[in-house]
């Protein structure tokens, strides 16, 4: 946790007698589940836009992150103005409980409809997305998802588990979701051998040291480790990927309303876009390139995800996927 306060400020406002509500604003709470070079970053460029504006940020995994606001819920004292955590459906489940304030950003014009909730209880900032991580020793170069499934592949396969990944969750809910593919793509995957172990660092260790030829995984991981010369390759497959969105997002209970209402305005801004560019990202904005090692967004084709669905669905579709690959 990294606190940021002004006791001189509050010593010299006292001393003058004047209120101390006018520092209300000029404080900001976020929690986030950002690495924490990212996460700095944000905060850093925050600050430097709105130099007048403290920031106190707590950093975590979004499951602990989560963990400590419910327990902050049930105590009735809400620390966090504003959220900036991995994924649209646990926003839909805060959404769902009344915790959210719905704002309506003018920057959401440079966005997709789909990159937020319509109401405006919160906005993607980015598009991780889930494709295939090839060995660029094994002997097939996959160009589709269908192409885990045939035999040449077969035992040779290894993906996150929806158990303990929030993106692989993310994913089997897109997947089971897309016509094309459905529960019977995962059950084809089951039949050819393909495992599933914890987290998407498993699967590019995994691949990059030929334990596994081929895998599932988030887009950034590969595509950083082939650029300091891993020998593996990442796929956009041809029937379109999943993604994160990292959405953000204000409480109901925000203490400082209108700072964390500049903070969504920031990170949804072309400035903090350009932001999540540097950090290798696919920007969650149209008006903003791809990064380096990413074909243009144009070329991404993004699967639609009904969060709120997912949300409803996720612990039957952790049953069935433990059912089929085992807990």
């Amino acid at each position: 946790m990294y606190r940021f306060t002004r006791p001189a400020s509050v010593a010299m406002m006292a001393l003058l007698g004047l209120p101390l509500l006018a520092l209300a604003d000029d404080t900001l709470v976020l929690y986030t589940s950002q690495p924490n070079t990212d996460a700095q970053q944000t905060v850093d460029a925050f600050q430097a836009a709105y130099p007048e504006i403290e920031v106190e940020w707590v950093r975590d995994g979004t499951t602990q992150l989560m963990a400590r606001l419910q327990a902050e819920l049930s105590s009735g004292v809400v620390r966090p103005d504003v959220l900036l955590i991995a994924d649209s459906v646990t926003m839909e489940s805060l959404k769902r409980d009344d915790h959210l304030a719905a704002y309506e950003s003018e920057e959401r014009e440079a966005f997709d409809e789909g990159m937020y909730d319509p109401e405006g209880y919160y906005y993607g900032t980015k598009r991780i997305t889930t494709g295939i991580v090839y060995n660029t020793r094994a002997a097939e170069q996959p160009e589709r998802w269908q192409d885990l499934t045939q035999p040449a592949y077969e035992g040779q396969v290894t993906m996150p588990s929806p158990l303990y990944s929030g993106a692989a969750l993310i994913h089997l809910a897109t997947l089971t979701d897309a016509p094309e593919l459905g529960w019977d793509y995962y059950e084809a995957l089951a039949e050819n051998g393909v495992t599933a172990q914890g987290g998407n660092g498993g699967v590019l260790n995994d691949v990059a040291s030929g334990n596994k030829a081929y895998g599932v995984i988030v887009d950034f991981l590969p595509i950083r480790e082939a650029a300091k010369g891993a020998p593996v390759k990442f796929v956009f497959p041809e029937e379109g990927v999943s993604a994160v969105t990292e959405p953000v997002a204000i409480m109901k209970e925000a203490a400082h309303p209108e700072a964390a209402r500049k903070f969504v305005d920031f990170v949804l801004s072309r400035e903090g876009q350009e932001l999540v560019l540097s950090q290798g990202y696919l920007p969650g904005r149209n008006d903003v390139d791809s990064p380096e090692g990413f074909p243009p967004r144009e070329e991404i084709h993004v699967l639609p995800l009904d969060a709120q669905s997912a949300l409803e669905q996720a612990e039957a579709h952790k049953q069935r996927f433990a059912e089929l690959f085992g807990g």
